[in-house]
């Protein structure tokens, strides 16, 4: 979509036009881009834990890999904020691929010489991580310039089907295959993932670059101002609805931090599932992903985002509960699938109102302080549960769904009122 197309539609467009409108060229270069990388990430996201699975057996050790996937977000979310605010978010993007591609290719040389340790493996998930905050920072917030304001819960349930259908259906079980055949194999192919991104990120628009300081003016960038961090806090704190959402999204995101951590050893050790197959199970999981994204836009435009947001983790508590009561693998993976909708289906509405709500000139940064807040509890949370999985690989799963409940018992009316918020507060 072209910037003066999508300035068109911001200020004369009917808004049933815009819904349907094409989301345009421009956004299809974000969304290959995004594919790609999450091809790589999907490799990696099966591949790394097995290949730690290899190192060690300790639930503990294990669940550090995904720990230390989220540290970057603590230390380093709020940098990573200000620098998508404050310089090309395209150059943010391939710099954070680069970062990301050149972290695989040493894992993969350690692994073919025998050098590897969980230690190296540790430090390059660390990489990995640094570099999804900045390439995750730019690329959502550049979706609000590309795309009209009415279009953004379709454009973000189609960047969510991206990230599920390449995660789980295709890097997944590819990444498990690899695996079977070459520790070294899933880190080359993910290693390979990242340069496409790195490409098509300079192809993308000047709008890309930098947020539109008016978004119903013909697109006109504004002079940038010097990025300011306690500027991106006092807007949060000052904005009641915004904050208390982050509030709830830190408590039940750690829930599910904490769930996860032995998902990789609960297949393998308490079902007996084969590693090379464990791809199979992501694949499964991946289906219910897939269908949340995908009717996520049409549920709430019929029912509303504060009612969908809620029924969503109503749902994501019972699908923890499902795997907790497991009988067997196929019965696990059902019961996972069933959470893996319910979180797409949150992520479609809770990042639409993101981006509806804070100026673009500010996003990146609130988006960087938000996520500190809640992905930087998460490396506590995933190594919690890893200390818990040491006396039952089920029993993370049944404690996440009752906090999951209860958080949600408390925040009900909350995530009512989620259909009250349809762009900035004057």
């Amino acid at each position: 979509m072209s910037v003066s197309t999508g300035s068109r539609e911001r200020s004369g467009t009917p808004s049933g036009r815009a819904r349907t409108a094409p989301l345009g060229r421009d956004f299809g270069k974000l969304w290959t881009a995004a594919a790609f990388s999450n091809l790589a990430d999907g490799v990696g996201r099966v591949a790394v834990p097995l290949i730690a699975t290899t190192l060690t057996r300790d639930p503990l050790l294990v669940s550090a890999t995904a720990a230390l996937a989220f540290l970057p977000w603590l230390v380093f979310g709020l940098p990573a904020g200000m620098i998508v605010d404050r310089y090309d978010r395209r150059a943010v993007m391939a710099i954070a691929n680069a970062l990301r591609g050149v972290a695989a290719v040493g894992l993969a040389s350690l692994t073919i010489t025998g050098q590897l340790s969980i230690w190296w493996l540790f430090a390059g998930v660390l990489v990995f991580g640094l570099g999804e905050t900045l390439f995750d920072n730019a690329t959502n917030s550049i979706v609000p310039s590309l795309v009209a304001r009415p279009s953004l819960d379709r454009a973000n349930g189609w960047m969510q089907a991206a990230q599920i259908t390449i995660d789980n259906f295709i890097a997944s079980p590819i990444g498990g295959v690899l695996f079977a055949v070459s520790l070294a194999l899933p880190l080359w192919v993910g290693a390979a993932g990242y340069l496409v991104p790195i490409v098509l990120a300079v192809l993308l628009p000047l709008s890309a670059a930098r947020p539109l300081r008016d978004e119903t003016d013909a697109a006109i960038t504004a002079p940038r101002p010097r990025a300011s961090v306690r500027e991106a806090l006092a807007y949060l704190w000052n904005h009641r609805f915004l904050r208390s959402m982050v509030v709830f999204t830190s408590i039940v995101g750690s829930a599910f931090a904490f769930a996860q951590a032995p998902v990789f050893l609960y297949f393998l050790d308490v079902h007996g599932v084969a590693p090379a197959a464990i791809g199979v199970v992501t694949a499964g999981i991946g289906l219910g992903g897939l269908a949340g994204s995908l009717v996520a836009a049409s549920l709430v435009t019929r029912f509303g985002r504060g009612r969908v947001m809620a029924a969503a983790n109503v749902v994501a508590a019972l699908g923890l509960a499902g795997v907790w009561a497991a009988p067997e693998a196929i019965s696990g993976t059902i019961a996972y699938s069933l959470l893996a909708a319910a979180v797409s289906v949150w992520n479609v509405p809770w990042g639409a109102l993101r981006q509806a709500i804070v100026p673009g000139h500010l996003f990146g940064r609130v988006l960087g302080v938000s996520r500190t807040v809640t992905w930087g509890i998460f490396p506590f949370a995933t190594l919690l549960g890893g200390w818990v999985a040491r006396l039952d690989l089920r029993l993370p799963f049944l404690i996440a769904a009752g906090v999951t409940l209860i958080a949600t018992a408390f925040a009900f009316r909350l995530l009512l009122d989620a259909s009250t918020h349809t762009g900035p507060e004057e």
